[in-house]
């Protein structure tokens, strides 16, 4: 690797850009005569979305608003997925009992295959209709420029790039997507940073489950006078929050030990604002991201339920194997704040992390089959009946949100880094932070006596 340039070469490439800009600035503004048609309101929202009080705020609530439209516009499309897929494999058992299958195949491909991929199409395909089409006309409109400004000079300070946290917001549909959105950065040394921390951002696989305990988390422990509405969705921002601020921590780690340079210097043309072309994003986000990576996912999950199915029902000394590896994983699992069953979900979630939380229940339940629950009070009272309380909660959080990623988003890192071994630190350098992060948490929580 050759010799990283001094800082001072990037600052004074800064001060070369900045001048430029400044006298293209001078001659635009002695050359072009205002038409008069309405007040120009690029100035006005430039001023606010730079501004030290305006930037941060104003993108959080971005943020907030996007979550929000879409945990709140998926639930009922899921919903009504998961009733049409349950309708489809009733008429699917009494197709395979007509025709006198052995119960092997009807459970390999029904209960196992089928069953997988009805979950995960009805898990993510929603969210990903409405956040990708989201994200897609922020885009459209001009404002994602003005997050990878704003983050710049944080991203400098641990050696990245700015444009990452573009690559980050794309994350937050999709981990495969946000890798494939690398692309962007010029620099292979911060595309790579950027590649190996993009799971640190919660992908829409991840958002039930996290809404989901963070909703019984806070029905059960909430504070007096917080609706848990409100305090769920706080819960979920700040897992958001602690993915950027893990983000920020592993990629100063990774550009002082691994992947060690100066940052480059990137120039941002901030793009006037414009109303979005809504019909062409819609199209173009349906079409190019939302069914290209649902199509990547369900290729995945499909082998994976024919496994998990085999695991759950292969006994061996009057124990399934899935019970035989949660019971070797144990020790481990307490240690991070876990248990055996939790690590096993996540072990076999790797395909796709929609099906972890079906998975866990199945374990805890010891079905031979994926099960949903019927309500999140009879899911908090499953989990509270296998020791559960708000460590392990929390703790289960954060190794969600922390581990290693799911095989679509290793795949995909893969086939734009064309190295095994860059592809083998994408998974080994979560998992470790996952279980340092968990252990220190599940350690303060047993010397608090919680």
């Amino acid at each position: 690797m050759s010799a990283a340039p001094p800082p001072r070469s990037v600052e004074v490439a800064d001060r070369v850009v900045a001048t430029l800009f400044r006298r293209a600035e001078e001659i635009a503004r002695l050359s072009l005569v205002p038409c008069g048609r309405g007040r120009d309101w690029t100035p006005v929202l430039d001023r606010v979305l730079a501004s030290r009080l305006g930037a941060f705020p104003v993108m959080l609530a971005g943020l907030a608003a996007v979550l929000w439209v879409t945990v709140v516009g998926a639930n009922h499309p899921s919903a009504v997925l998961a009733a049409v897929f349950s309708t489809v494999e009733t008429w699917l058992d009494g197709a395979f009992a007509s025709a006198g299958a052995p119960a092997w195949l009807h459970g390999v491909l029904v209960q196992g295959v089928y069953r997988t991929v009805a979950w995960v199409v009805s898990v993510m395909l929603p969210p990903m209709a409405i956040f990708f089409p989201c994200f897609a006309l922020l885009e459209d409109l001009g404002y994602l420029p003005w997050v990878a400004f704003n983050l710049d000079a944080l991203f400098k300070r641990v050696g990245a790039c700015g444009k990452q946290a573009l690559t980050m917001s794309m994350g937050l549909g999709c981990n495969a997507a946000g890798v494939i959105a690398c692309r962007i950065i010029d620099s292979p040394r911060e595309r790579l940073v950027a590649v190996l921390t993009n799971s640190f951002t919660v992908c829409n696989g991840r958002f039930p489950t996290l809404i989901a305990l963070a909703t019984i988390l806070t029905a059960r422990y909430g504070l007096p006078g917080v609706g848990s509405g409100l305090a769920a969705t706080l819960v979920v921002v700040g897992v958001v929050l602690t993915g950027v601020s893990v983000t920020f921590g592993v990629s100063w780690l990774l550009t002082r030990t691994l992947l060690r340079g100066a940052p480059s210097f990137s120039v941002l043309e901030l793009p006037p604002f414009r109303w979005p072309r809504v019909v062409q994003v819609l199209v173009r986000s349906a079409l190019d991201r939302t069914l290209f990576v649902l199509a990547r996912a369900v290729k995945v999950a499909a082998p994976a339920g024919a496994l998990v199915w085999v695991l759950a029902n292969v006994h061996v000394g009057g124990l399934s194997l899935v019970g035989r590896l949660a019971g070797w994983l144990d020790p481990v699992g307490r240690l991070v704040g876990l248990d055996g069953f939790i690590l096993v979900a996540f072990i076999l979630g790797l395909p796709a992390n929609e099906i972890v939380l079906p998975l866990l229940l199945m374990g805890y339940l010891s079905a031979g089959t994926m099960v949903r629950p019927d309500s999140l009070g009879a899911l908090g009272a499953i989990l509270a009946a296998n020791g559960w309380g708000p460590a392990t909660a929390v703790c289960f959080m954060l190794f969600s949100l922390l581990h290693w990623p799911c095989a679509t988003t290793l795949l995909t890192v893969r086939a734009e880094t064309k190295s095994a071994f860059w592809t083998a630190a994408a998974a080994l350098i979560p998992t470790l932070v996952a279980f340092v992060v968990c252990g220190a948490v599940a350690g303060v929580a047993r010397l608090a006596g919680v």
